[in-house]
């Protein structure tokens, strides 16, 4: 069971996973090379029995789960850092805070291409990504030990990425992290202060100054 501790000085929690270290690697050198045999790829269309049964997927009408077919696919992490069963059995150790890793963590397969990356996606399938990260937040919301998801996303062995094929992950959390709790205490002592939004007034000011807007539809 994966194990969460508090730092007791700045309060911060943290993960721990000692399972996390035998996950797969298929990038073959530091270069980076591309795998070539995507036989041994578990994200690939036909291998679908290399992964845990898919929670979510949007497939073709005539497909069956966990086969191929499938344009998006949710998969539960084959090495995840938190674990959805258990409790959390919250506890300390004199001054020191910890509690079972319970938690959910989840793989987007985000195309049957392998080398297909978000960037060169067509539109409708970033669309149906953006909907599946949508769709699996909302469910994981009704677990009431949950209180934060996040949606990343690794590209390349240095970033931490274990597989080429294009993915990202989902991971609910029993805590609020620090850096996110610090945001919304500030952002409810500007809206105190000043009885307005700090996101919207940001927008605002950087839609006037126009020196970083990429594009405004």
């Amino acid at each position: 069971m994966p194990e969460l501790r508090k730092d007791p000085i700045i309060g911060r929690w943290v993960i721990i996973s000692t399972e996390r270290a035998l996950r797969p690697n298929n990038f073959r050198t530091d270069k980076e090379d591309r795998l070539t045999d995507l036989s041994k790829c578990p994200f690939e269309p036909g291998n679908e029995s290399s992964t845990p049964p898919e929670i979510l997927a949007y497939r073709k009408p005539d497909s069956r789960p966990n086969e191929a077919g499938w344009s998006v696919r949710v998969v539960p992490n084959k090495f995840p850092a938190l674990k959805v069963e258990g409790t959390m059995d919250k506890h300390g150790e004199g001054i020191y805070d910890m509690m079972n890793g319970i938690g959910a963590h989840e793989i987007i397969i985000e195309t049957p291409n392998h080398d297909e990356e978000m960037a060169l996606m067509p539109e409708m399938q970033i669309k149906e990504v953006l909907w599946a990260w949508r769709d699996r937040i909302v469910d994981l919301a009704r677990d009431k030990r949950f209180k934060y998801a996040m949606v990343f996303k690794n590209k390349g062995a240095r970033a931490g990425a274990s597989l080429q094929h294009p993915h990202s992950q989902i991971i609910a959390l029993p805590i609020v992290p620090l850096h996110v709790q610090e945001e919304l205490t500030g952002a409810l002592q500007y809206y105190e202060y000043k009885d307005r939004c700090v996101f919207c007034d940001l927008i605002q000011q950087e839609l006037s100054d126009r020196k970083r807007v990429v594009e405004d539809k």
